[in-house]
């Protein structure tokens, strides 16, 4: 009730005194008169939303201001001119509400022939005087700059009105009544609105009074609900149906504050604020357009301003949004990263799937159909020959002894010839029992060199006395009938940690093989063998002058000790041995000693190709010089960070056997150094 009264009353002094420093800035829409930028983005913000604007000549409502106006000038045409011949002006647009249909207190004809503001006679009139009109949330109030006639029609606000918009559940009628002089007859309530579907009655609008039609259309519209917001004070309990009464209503809190108050709670923050002002027992200031709760007007003032800077204003701001949007934000990216690095590895382990052969693609047989189909395509091999090879392996797949297609032999009796007959460089050379080399085929390329090698320790085993009890003479098991073995000893219980990391299986995969695997498949086969395990550089440049020691030490064991002069070349009893490393494994067969004193192994590799391999057994020294170049591997060769030996010492006892599987649950390998 004292809203429109105390705001009149500093509005007199605090306009004129505004008004005098700096220019008015005039609403394009309303023709609101104010002082500061941000208190116009305010209003145009609170009172000019978009699609909140209504036609005032009809029931067109909800379109946005440029569209209205469009629909003014084009459907309402005559209409304005017909206004403009009668010197009443075109009918300006009525200021947006939260509510298409809003009620109105319309001001009587008699009371415009009073205050001489009636728009046919008294408009120049009402100017000279210094009296205007404001149209407040629906309302009519008389501004003057005369103190006089200010005090003597102060216009209040009926608390009938208030209660009856709460009632009706609708936005509050506000009734204007006088003070003073003038009397109750002065302005109609809002049940005499001439226009029942436009926002303003314009002053023609007013005299027809007594018409029943329109009487009964108003009866019904303010009798009917209207769903319509409400805007409740930040500061008090009052409760307002329009943002521009809300507006000058919380200006008049603000103008009410002390200077005192303003300085000590304008230094801290909001959030502090709002907390300490609890805990005090303190006003806190719930943010109209959001529920962010500040500790004080000037921190809510700010507050807004943000909301209008940055376009912000909607009902579905909460309390620390930008808490829960940055939350949100560093959610997703952690979220987005998750599935990055689940992706990557997904891709990893796909890799190495398919690098260690276990992706499905399936093992030795169909990587030998696939590259004999593409061999035909390419024209290589004529489709009789695919089907001959085709037959002719099942065959052998099928016996499980390997076709012999890449073996080669008697490597080791050419090389004790040629160091017999050529080399004069070396002081001793050491050379393992006779062994037979195996080479990739095209089933195994790519994945096969364990096994090649397997066959290759196989073969030189067989020819040896200890071990002919436990090993078929002369028949190497195919790729194939290896991998059958080796799931057999993981049957019997050997390398359980091997076994679980095939998932217990290796038929028909190409799944690599490595020492383990040997250790496991000779101790099944009653084979006695060791793991050493040569797992860093003993050497300067990442070299490995331990292993080459070990290799010297275990061939020249046997040579011969009774002699005086050890012989040049030896050719040992001495099994190969197994080397294995990162990505590949090869058989050491012999090693050199040269003047200089260093050492130089010899290895049989499985990517060696059998033309290559065979020219060790020509007749032309320069041909097998050229292949026992690339059997050397000196120190500077093998830099490989880590390096595994399985050597095999003797034939197990069935005892023994039982107690190498018990031991293998746990299964370690001999570090060195």
């Amino acid at each position: 009730m004292h809203i429109f009264t105390r705001k009149q009353q500093l509005g007199v002094s605090v306009t004129a005194e505004h008004q005098k420093q700096q220019a008015m800035l005039t609403c394009e829409i309303c023709g609101e008169e104010l002082v500061l930028d941000k208190d116009m983005k305010t209003h145009l913000l609170l009172r000019h939303m978009e699609n909140d604007m209504g036609c005032p000549l009809c029931s067109w409502s909800g379109v946005a201001y440029n569209e209205l106006r469009f629909h003014i000038n084009t459907t309402h045409k005559e209409k304005q001119d017909h206004d403009g011949a009668e010197g009443r002006g075109g009918h300006s647009l009525v200021r947006p509400s939260s509510s298409p249909t809003p009620s109105t207190t319309i001001v009587d004809s008699h009371c415009k022939q009073a205050i001489g503001l009636s728009r046919s006679e008294g408009s120049e009139k009402g100017v000279a005087n210094g009296n205007r009109f404001d149209t407040i949330g629906g309302g009519v109030s008389l501004r003057t700059s005369n103190s006089t006639l200010e005090s003597k029609e102060r216009m209040t606000v009926s608390p009938q009105a208030f209660s009856r918009g709460e009632s009706g559940g609708g936005r509050a009628v506000a009734i204007v009544e006088p003070t003073s002089s003038v009397s109750t007859g002065f302005l109609r309530s809002a049940q005499d609105s001439s226009r029942p579907t436009s926002r303003h009655c314009n002053a023609e609008d007013s005299v027809g009074v007594g018409s029943a039609e329109h009487t009964t259309v108003k009866q019904k519209r303010f009798s009917s609900p209207l769903k319509e917001k409400r805007f409740s004070c930040p500061m008090c309990a009052l409760v307002c149906t329009d943002a521009f009464i809300l507006q000058e209503h919380v200006e008049l809190h603000l103008l009410e504050e002390s200077p005192a108050e303003e300085a000590v709670l304008g230094a801290t923050s909001s959030t502090e604020a709002a907390s300490s002002s609890n805990s005090s027992g303190g006003k806190s200031y719930e943010c109209p357009l959001c529920s962010v709760v500040c500790g004080d007007c000037y921190s809510l003032q700010e507050h807004v301003e943000l909301h209008l800077d940055y376009g912000t204003v909607t009902n579905a701001v909460s309390p620390g949004s930008d808490l829960r949007l940055a939350r949100r934000l560093q959610e997703e990216e952690k979220q987005r990263r998750k599935e990055q690095e689940a992706k990557r590895e997904a891709e990893e382990f796909k890799k190495l799937q398919r690098q260690f052969g276990v992706d499905g693609r399936g093992g030795y047989r169909k990587q030998m159909e696939r590259t004999m189909e593409k061999a035909v395509s390419r024209g290589v091999m004529v489709p009789a020959d695919f089907h001959n090879k085709r037959a002719e392996m099942m065959e052998a797949l099928a016996s499980g002894v390997d076709d012999g297609r890449t073996r080669t032999q008697g490597v080791l009796g050419a090389l004790y010839v040629y160091y017999q007959r050529e080399v004069r460089d070396c002081v001793h050379v050491w050379l393992s029992a006779d062994t037979d080399h195996f080479c990739s085929s095209e089933g195994d390329k790519g994945w096969g060199c364990g096994y090649r090698n397997f066959q290759m320790l196989l073969s030189s085993l067989q020819r040896m006395e200890p071990y002919t009890t436990c090993l078929s003479e002369g028949s190497v098991p195919s790729i194939p009938r290896v991998q059958v073995l080796i799931e057999g000893a993981w049957r019997e219980g050997l390398d359980p940690q091997g076994a679980t990391h095939f998932n217990q299986r290796l038929q028909g995969t190409r799944a690599w093989i490595g020492a383990t695997e040997i250790y496991a498949l000779c101790t099944s086969l009653r084979v006695s063998a060791r793991v050493l395990d040569f797992h860093q550089p003993t050497g300067p440049g990442d070299t490995h002058p331990r292993l080459f020691d070990w290799v010297k030490q275990y061939f020249s064991q046997t040579g011969a000790s009774g002699a005086r002069l050890p012989p040049r070349v030896v050719q040992t009893t001495q099994p190969p041995l197994y080397l294995q490393h990162q990505g590949h494994s090869r058989s050491i067969v012999g090693v050199e000693q040269k003047k200089n004193g260093s050492l130089c192994l010899l290895l049989l590799d499985p990517g060696c190709t059998p033309g290559d391999v065979r020219k060790l057994l020509s007749q032309d020294g320069s041909t097998v010089s050229t292949a026992v170049r690339r059997m050397r591997k000196f120190s500077g060769n093998l830099k490989h960070r880590q390096y595994q030996v399985v050597v095999v010492d003797g034939v197990l006892s069935p005892e023994e056997k039982q107690t190498r599987v018990l031991n293998s649950r746990t299964l370690q390998a001999e570090r060195i150094p």
